[in-house]
């Protein structure tokens, strides 16, 4: 036969666009519309319904960015309309959409004239219901419409205006489209339905494949039926015309989809929290709406914080989730307090996403999560298994490792092993989204891409509008009811994440094994960007680690009331911080700005509790003492004591020399020459020199950063190809201290100023070295390096609760992948016998890399942290400022040296006067076994709970000790329920531990 395939795909196409859905509302006439201008924020329902609205203009511009317009929509449904059995009343409501990008433009929800929701309306759901208004033929509502910008602007990555209110401009962002009274042809909407579904499986079918022939000319067959002038009347024999290719079953080998209604929230990214809130009350409002009309639609919703603010501040809205979760329709997942971060937060902050975001669901829902839920994180750190199984959590669900650059997991349902051996059921949908609308495409995708064929049948598809939220559409369910069976797509079944997990755990056995950390191979710029933010993360997290320690401290030495409740709320508003756009220095600068006052408001609210908890610990008095939250002596404090303080160590002795300066304290001795760079450290013990003879250490190096695309996000490998080492100073002067002796050097970096403070102090075996920078670059990268005559194979970086390590060499792609890196508080790199440690107070990204010289065949290690970015999207204005970032460097350091430096270098000595010491509450025998938090037990029964974690990556043994009235000891989870614990013997005050390399115990000590 002749092809004249596409000429019937062309036609069907235009049939579709210009027949069919103009069809699928026939009749329609226009509301009546009044409005009112939000002055300022948005305000709650009921205060807007209260307002003056006047007439509006239909079709008129609106809305400044991120202004509110609330609509009143009034008008009667005419005679004799939605009463064929086939037909029903609607609302459309199109506010100046553009189709596009769902979430990312203006929005609206409906509210009814008694303060309750009905539905959202966005791009492509812009349907209501006349039966949800209540209000029978007469129509009177009200629509709240978010100008929110499309910052997206294409995917351009342009610098844009719109992420700063401050300077978004005041010009109307969209003009109202139709807004009308509506009747729904129900068959014409099926039947565009049916064509949807089989269009798009047609195109995902082989050209030889008969099934795709047979579908076109069913097809064609419908378009002969069908009357173009009365597509109403004869949508019925066009439904008949493509029952029969509709109705023939899926292969018995399909691949089987377990779909689960979703949407991605961002907490924040290219808006603000606060329109977050709202993004969730229309999104959430939607869901339950569907639910009401499909009972076999489920939803997964994960962040408790989210639903805490539904809670908060519609609470209406939460009683109706309620009422899902109980039908099993509205499934919460994930047990974490939002979508965090999981390569930067540390690891009491990863314990606490789980503890209060389980315990919400339990609270609210009596809902036990099974599941960590992280589709959009930028990486996995190797720490997250044992955290996860730490919570009572058995499953693990990403889908974002489908954007690495260059290399391809090789597994979609696996074991993912973590630092300390706990394995992890993890599963990777192949449909690589978490936004699927349930088309041919995507579901052909999902089948094609399943990497397990043979050893596993199933895989999970997410579905429904999400980053700027949405959720699932009516569109979607109908896609899923029509391939729940068809031939030549994947079999569809609506369901939850836990009725997947236990069918795919269940049907493949002998799981192959992934080892160590999910590292993403892309927006490794997010382990630097916004400077500001991630020291805020930082500090807050050490301040916290401070506030519960001496606040336990306090209650049970001196009867203080322990601030739970104010603890807990500041913890919540830290781990909201935490949420994989904001920490990572990748959304808007609203959010930034938000996310630093948050910040500041954090720091002096814990600054404050700590000096009540300190005053009660150590009575009033004139003599000064050292509190020690460190989970190390110092300065002859015990860990986790108060006591005063024994500076020990010799005079720090300062010489010049060349130009530059000799500092020794008889444990290291550097040399810092006339252009502030470091040419020398030595430590006395070993007498090994760790820099590299004729290289530097301290050295910055200015780089261009102009990424491909995502700016805030990326790093691309040939930034390392435009470099400006900055090797000429402009002062380098000596000061000296009463304990230590610094070298003051001030240079250039562009058009940013930066002085430096490299100090030695007695008793000290590192030098720091504080840089501060008026950042005033664009586009660039400014990175600090460290030159280390050391032969390593491999570094070695701080994660939660241990370390991972990473090779250095480029052996293969998964390695050269790897050119920028997190680490926490600290790197090491080493050789047998010797290694350098290198901590930081707020930097996450570095860089490992090694050479050999060809003038001895010695190896060079050099270190480099990547200190501040200066990307243009999406905040233009990203990192610009002041900034304060500490290093010290540690020579003839091991790993156990590296940790201590961590905790001394983020743990600043706190020194209060008072009356008297006091002892710690708990000690450790053996410093491997690193006390990470002690706390008041969540449930107010006064209970010690106490984190403990092996610290060096090696089996390590010794007893922990209550120094107060206990009467037991428990192993609990993160949740602070019991469980058994390998390798813990418990007493009735003494926890006997012999853990495995960077085992995880939480103890509870009862009072």
């Amino acid at each position: 036969m002749h092809d004249d395939r596409r000429l019937t795909e062309v036609r069907l196409d235009r049939f579709v666009r210009e027949r069919i859905a103009p069809a699928v509302h026939p009749r329609s006439v226009p509301l009546n519309l009044s409005s009112w201008d939000v002055p300022g924020e948005p305000v709650p329902a009921l205060e807007a319904l209260r307002q003056r609205f006047t007439p509006q203009e239909p079709g008129a511009a609106w809305g400044k960015p991120w202004s509110t317009k609330w609509l009143r929509l009034q008008g009667d449904v005419p005679d004799a309309w939605g009463t064929a059995s086939d037909t029903s009343v609607e609302v459309l409501v199109d506010l100046g959409f553009n189709g596009d990008l769902p979430g990312f433009q203006c929005e609206g929800i409906a509210w009814r004239p008694d303060g309750t929701i009905v539905k959202a309306i966005s791009p492509r759901n812009q349907y209501i219901p006349l039966k949800l208004l209540g209000s029978g033929m007469a129509i009177d509502f009200y629509v709240e419409a978010a100008a929110n910008p499309d910052l997206s602007q294409g995917w351009t990555f342009a610098a844009t205006p719109y992420g700063d209110k401050a300077t978004s401009g005041s010009e109307p962002q969209y003009r109202l489209g139709r807004i009308v009274i509506a009747e729904l042809n129900q068959t014409v909407w099926e039947l565009q339905q049916d064509i949807w579904t089989l269009r798009g499986l047609m195109h995902e079918l082989p050209m030889e494949l008969p099934r795709r022939h047979e579908i076109l000319r069913a097809f064609e067959r419908m378009l002969d039926v069908m009357d173009p002038d009365d597509v109403p009347g004869t949508a019925a024999a066009g439904r008949a015309a493509v029952a029969d290719v509709l109705a023939r079953p899926a292969y018995a080998s399909a691949h089987r989809l377990l779909a689960t209604g979703h949407a991605h929230i961002d907490s924040a990214w290219l808006w603000p929290v606060r329109e977050t809130i709202r993004k969730c009350a229309r999104t959430f409002a939607n869901v339950v709406a569907l639910m009401d009309e499909d009972p076999g639609f489920v939803f997964s919703c994960s962040s408790a914080q989210q639903l805490a603010w539904i809670k908060e501040l519609y609470p209406e809205l939460f009683g109706r989730i309620r009422e899902k979760v109980a039908a099993g329709q509205f499934v919460p997942v994930g047990g974490m307090w939002v979508e965090s971060d999981t390569n930067m937060p540390g690891g009491e902050s990863m314990a606490r996403q789980f503890l209060e975001g389980k315990s919400f669901f339990l609270a609210e829902f009596g809902v036990d999560c099974q599941e960590a839920w992280l589709p959009d994180t930028f990486g996995y750190s190797a720490a997250m298994p044992q955290i996860v199984k730490a919570a009572g959590s058995k499953w693990f669900l990403t889908q974002k490792i489908s954007w690495n650059q260059v290399n391809r997991m090789p597994h979609h349902t696996f074991n993912w092993e973590g630092i300390d051996g706990t394995r992890l059921f993890t599963h990777f949908p192949p449909v690589d989204s978490y936004n699927s609308e349930l088309s041919g495409r995507e579901l052909a995708h999902a089948e094609r891409n399943y990497r397990d064929h043979g050893h596993g049948t199933t895989s999970l598809v997410p579905f429904g509008y999400g980053d700027g939220g949405g959720g699932p559409t009516r569109e979607m369910l109908a896609a899923a009811r029509r391939t729940a069976d068809l031939e030549g797509s994947p079999k569809v079944e609506l369901g939850s994440a836990a009725g997947f997990f236990a069918r795919a755990q269940a049907e493949y056995e002998a799981l192959p094994v992934w080892v160590g950390e999910m590292y993403l191979e892309l927006h490794r710029g997010t382990y630097t960007s916004q400077a500001k933010t991630k020291l805020g993360n930082r500090r807050s997290e050490h301040l916290l680690r401070e506030a519960e320690l001496w606040c336990a401290t306090a209650a049970i030495r001196a009867g203080n009331t322990y601030p739970a409740a104010e603890l807990k709320r500041l913890w919540r508003l830290v781990l909201l911080q935490q949420f994989h756009d904001i920490l990572p220095g990748s959304s808007i600068a609203w959010v930034h700005q938000d996310a630093e006052r948050n910040y500041a408001a954090v720091g002096r609210q814990l600054e404050s509790i700590i000096a009540d908890a300190a005053a009660a610990v150590l009575g009033a008095g004139d003599t000064d003492f050292l509190l020690n939250a460190a989970p190390h002596g110092r300065h002859g404090v015990p860990a986790l004591a108060a006591a005063e303080p024994v500076f020990a160590g010799e005079p720090v002795l300062a010489g010049e020399t060349a130009g530059g300066y000799i500092l020794d304290n008889g444990i290291i001795r550097a040399v810092i020459n006339a252009d502030g760079l470091l040419e020398s450290l030595v430590d006395h013990t070993s007498g090994r020199e760790a820099i590299v003879p004729g290289q530097f250490g301290n050295l910055l190096e200015l780089h261009r950063d102009t990424p491909n695309e995502w700016d805030a996000w990326d790093i691309d490998a040939f930034y390392r190809r435009n470099v400006l080492p900055l090797t000429e100073a402009l002062s380098v002067t000596l000061e000296r201290g009463a304990r230590d002796a610094v070298v003051v050097v001030e240079r250039l970096a562009g058009s940013s100023s930066v002085t430096q403070r490299i100090s030695l102090a007695a008793g000290a075996g590192s030098l720091a070295i504080s840089t501060a920078v008026d950042w005033q670059e664009s586009e660039k990268l400014l990175k600090l390096g460290f030159a280390l005559d050391v032969r390593a194979d491999r570094s070695a970086s701080e994660t939660q609760f241990g370390h991972v390590f990473r090779a250095t060499h480029l052996n293969t792609s998964w390695e050269a992948a790897k050119f920028e890196v997190c680490a926490h508080r600290w790197i090491h790199v080493g050789e047998p016998g010797y290694g350098v440690a290198i901590s930081n107070s707020s930097t996450y990204g570095h860089d490992v890399t090694r050479s050999i010289r060809e003038s001895d065949g010695g190896t060079t290690t050099t270190v480099r942290l990547s200190l501040l970015r200066a990307p243009r999207f999406p905040d233009p204005t990203a990192d610009r400022g002041r900034h304060e970032l500490n290093v010290t460097i540690r020579p003839g350091a091991a790993i156990a040296d590296a940790v201590e430096e961590g905790y001394r270098t983020n743990l600043a000595p706190r020194i209060l006067r008072g009356a008297h010491g006091v002892e710690p509450l708990i000690t450790v025998s053996n410093r491997a076994l690193v006390v990470e938090a002690l706390k008041l037990a969540e449930d107010g029964s006064g209970d010690v709970v106490v984190r403990v974690y092996e610290s060096l990556g090696e089996r390590s043994a010794g007893l922990v000790t209550a120094r107060f009235p206990a009467r037991g000891v428990q192993s609990v989870d993160l949740l602070e329920r019991q469980v058994v614990a390998p390798g813990v013997s418990l007493g009735a005050n003494t926890a006997d531990l012999e853990l495995r390399p960077f085992q995880l115990v939480t103890l509870r000590f009862a009072r």
